[in-house]
C-alpha cells in the first residue's frame, strides 16, 4: 500500500503547523521547508480546512495554524479524509474476477487494511511531535524558536 501525495502532504503540513505552535505558519514555509510544491499546498491547506484541521486567516498578519489541538487530530482520520481509494485490489471496489466465489484474498487484504487503519487510529499528531532520538522536529523544518505554547502572547 502506498499513500498519495496528497496524503504525505497532508501530514506534513500538520506537522509543520504543531511545531510552530502557537504562532501561524504559511504555504511558502511549508513549501520551503519541505522542499515541495506550493501550488499542491494551496489545494492541501483548502482540504485540511475544510475537515476543520487548518484554519486559514486571510490578509495582513494573516496565515494558517492548526484549528484543533494536536492530541484531538486523529492520523487515521487524516488518512481516511485525504485518501481518495483504500481499495487495495479491484475487488474491493466491486469489480468481479474469476476467483471471486472461492477467493480468500480480499479478507486477508482487508484485514491487513483494517490492521493499518488501526494502528494510525492509535496516533494522533500530538505522537508525532515528541522528541525523538534527542532531534528538535522545530529546528529541522527551520522554525525559530518562539514563545512556548502556555506563555501570554
Amino acid at each position: 500500500m502506498r499513500l498519495t501525495r496528497f496524503t504525505d502532504y497532508a501530514l506534513r503540513t500538520l506537522i509543520h503547523l504543531g511545531a510552530k505552535e502557537p504562532r501561524q505558519g504559511s504555504i511558502a514555509e511549508i513549501a520551503a521547508a519541505y522542499g515541495i510544491s506550493e501550488n499542491h499546498l494551496v489545494k492541501v491547506v483548502h482540504q485540511l480546512g475544510r475537515m476543520g484541521l487548518v484554519r486559514t486567516t486571510r490578509g495582513r498578519g494573516g496565515g494558517l495554524r492548526l484549528a484543533r489541538p494536536a492530541a484531538e487530530i486523529r492520523i487515521g482520520d487524516v488518512v481516511r479524509a485525504t485518501e481518495e481509494d483504500l481499495a487495495l485490489v479491484p475487488c474491493f471496489a466491486g469489480e468481479r474476477c474469476a476467483i471471486t466465489p472461492a477467493c480468500r484474498l480480499k479478507g486477508v487484504l482487508g484485514e491487513a487494511l483494517a490492521a493499518f487503519l488501526a494502528v494510525l487510529d492509535r496516533h494522533t499528531l500530538a505522537d508525532l511531535l515528541e522528541p525523538s532520538a534527542g532531534q528538535d522536529l522545530a529546528a529541522l523544518l527551520g522554525i525559530e524558536p518562539g514563545l512556548p505554547a502556555d506563555a501570554p502572547a
